[in-house]
């Protein structure tokens, strides 16, 4: 075995659908090309657990050269709309994927998937039903003892096909009829006991109009629409996996009926295997509850920072590189887990830090005074514009006798190991030269307000020519230059891990009340041309980025993006 099939076997086998597919491929059951798919329910924005889905469906088929299609599962018109599905595709396309000629509606299919019911009711495979959900939970059992058959389940295929048309036609009422797939009501899986495969909606479709009244159930499309675009792998998230025997049926059902593909002269089969889908720490990744947020005002909309949907982070600043490096990382498993926010945060941190342009600003400042300066003595500092790309250059900061500081950056009575602004201490400006407190002013209340001191002249541009050293090094921003800058600190949306998990508990309790706030601050005068979405690092506070959403020409708005490091502190339940 040469060294490339070595790496390409070892690559395989640390991933359990990588292997799979690779199996299949070897056995020649792709018919040469392999097709996947990503079928959101355009019934809401995407999540950051939406985007490991689309990273292992995008990502399996880029990795055998094949086509990843993306599909609207629009089976439930009550909720969906094409603002969710253009929102879709757009988050698709900034996270870096492109599904090419392969976009897909289930709507689209509904004349096909009506024939195949009909088909289903003559052959015996189905039967109307006119059980309540309340009362077929009664004879649909347990999954330890076999369920008793409907009443109507032995009626004839014409008595079941008059039925179905009338369905139809708009004849009943909700609830009042379905179609159930005859199937087994002895199975110990609960969803392989006759399951609905249509029921009544009188609901105008997004995208089909008016022209139906009933619809297909998801576990009856999906098949469907996987058989008819050739898809070879259907990877879908564990809570599947107990709906896979049914997928199962639909296929050979339409195998029977001749409906499969057939490419390179090989029957396209399409298989479903199931993963864990991705929790994640101080997040909930129920679009329902992302939807109550919402709609209680408990956010601003789908796209608020604090949002673990795609179109929020993007907006708060992270990168798609970002998130597919964390979904590379976290990789793919057959178990449920919960994974550390943290890991996500690191890896924003990691790539952050190599693109991001650096700039000085003060978010909770208090004035400085040099005593001993002369206005013009230090006209700027000079500063990388990113260290860790020498191609961005340089910046030329303006100085000045008065600049801002972080508030935190100066002690009257410095603790130990403090060494930055305290009386007596001599610090490093950054850029511009050493500086020395000897005084300070404070109001009434004994609250300092301006921190007075001197600086060494010798030390212009931060160092000293005799060679002497200072353990601290503080940012600044010139008081007469300086821009005021409106920014959010944002944080964690809740206070506890698993804000679902907890019990006798609803999870808006837990929501973080620290977990936005505004405030104004003072940035170099470079931030005032900051562009919407431009991504910044605030030096040693953080990385930072102009709102794409209300930012204006020369008037940017700036939303932190995460710490320069892990502070958080978790809470108890």
């Amino acid at each position: 075995m040469n060294e490339e099939s070595k790496t390409n076997e070892s690559d395989t086998s640390r991933h359990f659908l990588k292997q799979w597919i690779a199996e299949d491929v070897a056995a020649g059951k792709t018919g040469g090309c392999v097709t996947t798919r990503f079928p959101p329910e355009p019934n809401g924005y995407i999540h950051i657990g939406h985007a490991k889905a689309i990273c292992i469906d995008f990502g399996m088929a880029t990795a055998f050269g094949g086509q990843c299609n993306l599909r609207m599962d629009d089976t439930n018109p009550s909720k969906e709309s094409d603002e969710y599905a253009e929102s879709i595709k757009e988050d698709i396309h900034w996270l870096g994927f492109d599904w090419g000629k392969g976009y897909y509606n289930a709507a689209d299919l509904f004349d096909q998937m009506y024939e195949i019911a009909e088909n289903l009711v003559k052959s015996g495979h189905a039967y109307v039903c006119n059980l309540s959900q309340e009362e077929w939970k009664a004879y649909r059992g347990v999954p330890t003892e076999p369920g008793k058959e409907s009443p109507t389940r032995n009626r004839s295929p014409e008595e079941n096909l008059a039925l179905f048309r009338r369905m139809r036609a708009g004849e009943f009422k909700e609830g009042e009829q379905c179609l159930r797939a005859k199937i087994d009501m002895s199975s110990p899986n609960i969803h392989f006991r006759d399951p609905v495969i249509y029921r009544i909606m009188h609901v105008p479709h997004y995208h089909a109009g008016t022209k139906w009244c009933i619809y297909p159930m998801y576990d009856f499309a999906h098949p469907i629409e996987d058989a008819y675009e050739g898809v070879t792998h259907s990877m879908c998230t564990l809570e599947f996996e107990v709906h896979r025997p049914l997928y199962d049926w639909a296929i050979d059902r339409m195998d029977e009926m001749g409906l499969l593909v057939v490419r390179n002269g090989v029957k396209i089969r399409p298989q479903q295997r199931e993963f864990a889908r991705l929790n994640l720490s101080y997040t909930v990744m129920s679009k329902r509850k992302l939807l109550q947020l919402v709609q209680e005002g408990h956010v601003e909309n789908w796209d608020d920072p604090r949002m673990p949907t795609v179109c929020g982070l993007r907006r708060r600043g992270y990168t798609p590189e970002a998130i597919r490096e964390f979904c590379e990382r976290i990789g793919v498993s057959k178990f449920n887990s919960q994974t550390d926010v943290a890991l996500l945060e690191y890896c924003l941190r990691d790539d952050l830090n190599k693109r991001s342009t650096r700039r000085m600003a003060v978010l909770d400042p208090i004035k400085v005074v040099i005593d001993n300066f002369e206005e013009g003595a230090i006209p700027f500092a000079e500063a990388q514009n990113n260290p860790e790309d020498p191609a961005t250059g340089t910046r030329q900061i303006p100085f000045s006798k008065e600049f801002w500081i972080e508030r935190e950056d100066f002690m009257e009575v410095p603790a130990k190991k403090f060494f930055r602004v305290t009386p007596g201490q001599e610090v490093r400006l950054r850029g511009a030269c050493f500086f020395t407190c000897t005084h300070v002013l404070k109001d009434a209340t004994g609250a300092v307000t301006e921190i007075h001191g001197t600086y060494d002249p010798a030390t212009k541009g931060g160092n000293a020519p005799d060679g002497r050293k200072v353990k601290g090094t503080i940012h600044w921003v010139s008081a007469k230059h300086a821009v005021q800058i409106p920014v959010r600190l944002y944080d964690r949306l809740f206070t506890v891990p698993d804000p679902l998990g907890v019990p006798n508990k609803d999870f808006l309790e837990f929501l973080n009340p620290a977990s936005v706030k505004t405030v104004t601050g003072y940035g170099e005068p470079a931030l005032a041309e900051a562009k919407a979405g431009e991504k910044f690092q605030f030096e040693r506070l953080g990385y930072f980025c102009a709102d794409s959403k209300e930012s204006q020409p020369g008037k940017p708005v700036f939303n932190r993006t995460v710490t320069l490091k892990d502070s958080w502190t978790p809470q108890k339940a």
